[in-house]
């Protein structure tokens, strides 16, 4: 009989889908548009403040990158932070902070002027990478959490396509006007997200940490497909945080982020080590495979693959935001349908081949300078929407979906935190880098040696990444346990009944 009401809330709580919880991940993943859109909007901006500053190209490189390297200091910062003062003023936080740095790029009289403006930006976009693809995870339901937790990266990708839409608008103006139009427009979506955040309900699971109970069920209840699904969300939360089930309203504040680092880092459990060094490796694949180098540089990509006019180059890289954000929508459908091992190892089989057709491509098309290979140029442009597609439907979004769902409860924030501090290195490296790597090895050359990583990526993957679809967070550890295996809850009944 037991069995038949768990089969009953099972089919109900799958076929629906709450479009409350939906509604929250939305707006908190909007932040991620405002770093989107300085990605791509900085690819074309910086043909424009290269020619007005007189700027060489190692000062390039570093406007290019600083960003990330900020963006390191900001993600580790917003780990404990959220911890102290909670996800969503921390969403808030983050805003404030690109709005001061939008708008002194947007001033930008000088380079040294510039540099700060992204600097400061970059603090904000560290607390944005990684406060949003938690925040969505702690309020979703484990049957619709790869959908949800994977909007930030559509986010990014929706801000990215406009940027480049941006660059090819106001790329019309005056020489002087026009980038600093580019850079300083992103102030304004930053005060609107500020204030909309504050309609936004907090992380159950952070107040539970806090000892907040009855505010935690409350939104809980709103959150989730059913009120059964509430009630088992609850039990499973205050099981994790050590909370005995009998208290129902407030408890002792337990964790404000106190002792995470040593659980981490200096004696961590077993299955704690293996979340950690999958957090860390996913999110070193994700930029050292190339993608930064094909986003923020697309403009070189395709002024050596043979296309001259400046139009035409920013109308050529809005193709590669279009593929981008069309194909990480395609995935935010898949991941909870597919599952995430799955689309990631075919993601990275596909862009292996484009990279070392891109790689092939440009080769030939260096060697024959003196002439305008038509074939290479197409191969080239086909080549880079190819592993632009591939990497949105896999490794993109499944980088921020996985590493903000594996971690325990309590080490949650600040292991994420990580790995999103890890992210902006590896970032920064390709930024920084790039130019003079293809200068030294040639542009083929470079696209070569990240197909040979994207093999080591796939590699990594198949042998280190368990599949997450369907297991509620509070189970995530068991699944990083060798040998042990998640235990029965009604979540996963759930999925089985139904696909039956």
């Amino acid at each position: 009989m037991a069995s038949m009401e768990q089969n009953n809330i099972s089919g109900e709580s799958h076929t629906r889908f709450n479009k409350y919880a939906c509604a929250c991940a939305i707006v908190a993943s909007m932040i991620s548009i405002i770093f989107g859109y300085d990605t791509g909007v900085m690819s074309g901006a910086m043909i424009f403040i290269k020619e007005d500053l007189k700027i060489n190209d190692v000062q390039v490189e570093v406007l290019a990158g600083i960003l990330n390297l900020c963006a390191l200091v900001g993600s580790l910062a917003a780990g404990r932070t959220s911890d102290y003062i909670g996800r969503r003023y921390t969403i808030v936080l983050a805003s404030i902070i690109f709005l001061v740095g939008a708008i002194l790029m947007g001033y930008g009289p000088n380079y040294p002027v510039l540099m700060t403006g992204r600097c400061i930006a970059g603090v904000g976009v560290g607390f944005a990478l990684m406060i949003a693809p938690v925040y969505s995870a702690e309020i979703s339901s484990p049957t619709s959490r790869g959908t949800l937790t994977s909007l930030p990266e559509l986010c990014i990708s929706l801000g990215i396509l406009l940027g480049y839409v941006s660059n090819f608008v106001f790329g019309k103006l005056t020489l002087k006007l026009g980038w600093r139009m580019m850079l300083g427009i992103a102030a304004l979506p930053s005060i609107a997200l500020a204030f909309g955040i504050l309609k936004m309900p907090e992380s159950p699971r952070w107040l539970v940490m806090q000892g907040r109970l009855q505010q935690a069920k409350t939104i809980l209840l709103k959150v989730s497909n059913s009120e059964e699904e509430a009630e088992l969300r609850y039990c499973h939360i205050k099981l994790t945080a050590g909370i005995d089930e009998n208290v129902l309203v407030k408890h002792p504040s337990i964790n404000r982020g106190e002792g995470v680092w040593k659980e981490l880092f200096l004696r961590p459990t077993p299955a704690v080590r293996w979340i950690l060094i999958s957090a860390i490796g996913i999110h070193f694949f994700e930029h050292a495979t190339g993608i930064e180098a094909v986003v923020l540089y697309s403009p070189r990509i395709f002024k050596e693959a043979g296309v001259t006019s400046k139009d035409k180059l920013l109308l050529a890289t809005v193709g590669v935001g279009l593929t981008k954000t069309m194909f990480i929508l395609t995935a935010t459908f898949l991941l909870d349908k597919v599952g995430r091992r799955r689309l990631i190892l075919t993601s990275l089989g596909g862009m292996i081949i484009a990279l070392a057709t891109l790689g092939f491509s440009l080769t030939m098309v260096a060697h024959h300078s003196s002439e305008k290979l038509m074939w290479g140029l197409g191969l080239s442009i086909a080549s880079v929407y190819t592993y632009v597609a591939f990497f949105s439907i896999g490794l993109g979004p499944i980088t921020w979906v996985y590493s903000s769902e594996i971690f325990p409860l309590k080490l949650r924030a600040q292991g994420a935190s990580i790995g999103v501090a890890v992210n902006r290195v590896m970032n920064a490296t390709v930024s920084m880098s790039f130019i003079s790597i293809y200068k030294a090895i040639t542009i083929g050359g470079a696209f070569f040696m990240f197909a040979g990583i994207s093999i080591l990526a796939w590699l990594f993957f198949f042998f280190f990444m368990p599949e997450t679809k369907g297991v509620p967070l509070e189970d995530m550890e068991l699944l990083f346990t060798k040998k042990t295996r998640p235990r029965n809850n009604s979540y996963i009944e759930f999925q089985q009944t139904n696909s039956i």
